[in-house]
């Protein structure tokens, strides 16, 4: 019953990692699925519902965590577009792109908003920091939502479902 979805989970957790890729509602796909194939009887809907609302809660890290992060240190709403747009870019570049863009964006948006290079760089800074904390904050989310699954697969087979 794991396997089917399998696919769907791997490729969730790469989400969570790289920028502009649904890593989490993937994760709750391959779940949903997984749970569809075993007619919801060992993974009930009340486990599909506590798994949504972990998949919502990750969406809204994602938006919030890289704006506040950049927020925190005084950047513009440009240095959030710019940061958001640097990490799509940075995907062409491998690791060194995804670490970087969103930095190099980030002060890219601050700049063309006329503010000065040191600014520009906290914004950056900033940026960074917030996407490395949402991406940690989606990582955890999507293990703990398999961990939820894998836990009522292990109590369905003895009876219990929730």
């Amino acid at each position: 019953m794991v396997g089917p979805g399998l696919p769907d989970h791997l490729a969730g957790l790469a989400g969570t990692v790289v920028p502009a890729l649904p890593g989490v509602p993937l994760v709750f796909l391959g779940l949903f699925v997984g749970a569809w194939i075993g007619h919801f009887e060992t993974v009930g809907w009340v486990s599909i519902g506590i798994l949504a609302g972990l998949a919502a809660l990750a969406w809204i890290i994602d938006f919030l965590a890289a704006a506040a992060g950049a927020r925190y240190l005084g950047a513009s709403s440009r240095a959030f577009w710019g940061a958001t747009i640097g990490a799509v870019i940075g995907l062409f570049f491998g690791i060194a792109g995804m670490l970087l863009g969103p930095f190099i964006g980030a002060m890219l948006g601050e700049l063309s908003g006329g503010s000065n290079m040191v600014q520009s760089g906290r914004a950056g800074v900033g940026a960074w920091i917030g996407m490395v904390v949402a991406t940690a904050a989606k990582l955890a989310i999507a293990f703990l939502m398999i961990g939820i699954f894998l836990f009522q697969l292990g109590f369905g087979h003895a009876g219990v479902t929730a």
